[in-house]
């Protein structure tokens, strides 16, 4: 067969040529042209910081801030990230941040381990709850930044074995632990080396696992230490002072032990009581405490050594990560009266990474929503602090 052959005219050529450019123009403009990303709209914003690192990732960097305490101010970004005070790095499992570079914060079983969730409401509760302050606001006194010159919080010290011992000498030296302490001459003071006030130094032996604590303490120009009292604790026993001692603390009790710390947020879980100041106490402690700091015997004022919770009922789903983590730990773990000072004010450390503002929201938790409990079950021996 022989091929049949279509001629196209010249005009119909020519419109074809021209419709093959303009489709290579288009193909070639759709390839080169950048690629937009959709502007934010009113309903869209960038996820809000949680503060918290997520558990084996890097901190994010903040700035430190000032005010009177958290929630003074919204951190910044300064651009680098912050050290853990001491000089290491936020552990990043669960375990390790639960410890004090490598030291038990106390053995597992102790008293302040203990889970208060379950144990039944203390008679005398609600004038307890009162006499605190029942509208009264929880308020987080410790955070990042500075206030007065001073760091946000009691900060912790910790040295090594090649730490030397000094003299310490105290004001109540009949209910003191002697010395030596090995309490290096740039030691971490609460409120920082000009302040007045409480001035607590607590100093962790990594090596061998001791706490040493003092109140109102004052370096001295030879290297020792003046102090108003003083106390050593083996962190890995349950001994407690002689009945009737004071500690560091006016109930008798180590303060490290219940401080908040960050890295334990920033792992996730606070697994201890948290010590918490009240106005005015009575003339009584309640075990594991050791001293009364008061000679008032209204039994309406709430004994050093209470033990409160957060109650079950209480939503903190609302509350910012840091503040939530702390508030869970008020629920399981409850709060340890353990001086007198402002109401509800719970105790931790400074760290440039604390959320101010988010630990602020901590003051929608108010007295009505604790409730004082009975710790009397968990004793195992009145003159340890081990528990049931």
């Amino acid at each position: 067969m022989i091929p049949v052959k279509v001629r196209i005219g010249r005009p119909v050529w020519m419109v074809l040529a021209a419709l093959g450019l303009v489709l290579a123009l288009l193909a070639s403009w759709a390839l080169l042209r950048p690629v937009r990303t959709p502007a934010p709209t009113a309903t869209s914003k960038p996820a809000a910081s949680t503060g918290v690192a997520p558990q084996g990732a890097a901190v994010p960097p903040t700035a430190t801030t000032t005010g009177s305490g958290a929630g003074a101010s919204a951190p910044r970004a300064t651009g680098r990230v912050l050290p853990v005070p001491g000089g290491a790095a936020a552990p990043a499992g669960g375990g390790p941040a639960n410890t004090l570079r490598g030291c038990p914060n106390l053995p597992a079983n102790d008293i302040w381990h203990a889970d208060v969730s379950r144990l039944a409401v203390a008679s005398g509760s609600a004038a307890y709850i009162s006499s605190i302050g029942a509208s009264k606001g929880v308020h987080a006194d410790f955070g990042a930044g500075d206030f007065d010159g001073g760091p946000i919080g009691i900060p912790v010290t910790y040295v090594g074995a090649g730490q030397a011992k000094v003299a310490v000498s105290f004001d109540y030296d009949d209910e003191s632990d002697p010395g030596p302490y090995p309490i290096p001459a740039n030691a971490l003071v609460e409120g920082g080396p000009n302040a007045d006030g409480d001035r607590h130094v607590l100093v962790v032996d990594t090596a061998a696992c001791r706490l040493y604590e003092l109140f109102d303490a004052h370096p001295n120009g030879n290297g020792s230490w003046h102090a108003g009292a003083g106390a050593v604790y083996d962190l890995r026993g349950h001994n407690l002072r002689p009945a009737g001692w004071t500690s560091a603390d006016a109930a008798g009790l180590p303060l490290v032990p219940g401080l908040v710390r960050y890295e334990e947020v920033a792992a996730g879980r606070i697994d201890h009581a948290i010590r918490v100041t009240v106005p005015r106490s009575q003339s009584r402690y309640l075990w594991p405490a050791r001293h009364a700091a008061s000679s008032s015997s209204d039994a309406s004022l709430p004994p050093m050594g209470l033990r409160l919770r957060l109650k079950s009922s209480v939503n903190i789903a609302s509350l910012p990560p840091q503040a939530r983590i702390v508030a869970q730990a008020m629920k399981t773990y409850g709060v340890i009266v353990a001086d007198n000072g402002s109401g509800w004010f719970i105790s931790g450390a400074p760290d440039p990474h604390w959320n101010n503002d988010a630990l602020a929201a901590l003051g929608s938790l108010t007295g009505t929503d604790f409730e004082a409990v009975d710790t009397a079950p968990l004793m195992v021996n009145p003159n340890s602090s081990q528990s049931r």
